[in-house]
């Protein structure tokens, strides 16, 4: 398949193959299923390591791990950023925009740890 439209008839070729694919999937597990599945006693319980369930289903979640969450994505995201940008950095083309933006980057991380230092979350106790 080459010329100008051979890659869009591969791209044609591999969507009828997925769509095929999920089809007879689909297909099998419909003829291939009990008419009437059994219902035991049971079955629709949670399931909690072997363990038969103890309690209600709702827990209060406390605010302080979503915190620890967004720090933990906030220092990510800036290592992530940061270090590429540093090794790069030197080369010929980066100018002055590359500094800008990098400066609006860390300005962002910055109000992020400012937040959180502001909530008392970065003191360890």
């Amino acid at each position: 398949m080459t010329g100008y439209l051979g890659s869009y008839a591969t791209l044609g070729l591999l969507l009828l193959a997925s769509v095929l694919f999920f089809v007879t999937a689909f297909s099998a597990n419909r003829v291939l299923r009990p008419g009437r599945p059994a219902d035991p006693w049971g079955k629709r319980t949670s399931y909690e390591c072997g363990l038969d369930p103890v309690g209600g289903d709702w827990a209060q979640m406390q605010i302080r791990y979503y915190v620890y969450a967004y720090l933990y994505v906030l220092f990510a995201v800036e290592a992530v950023f940061l270090f590429p940008w540093a090794l790069v950095f030197d080369r010929p083309g980066f100018g002055v925009t590359t500094v800008v933006e990098m400066g609006v980057f860390v300005a962002v991380v910055a109000l992020g740890i400012l937040y959180a230092w502001r909530k008392n979350i970065l003191r360890w106790t």
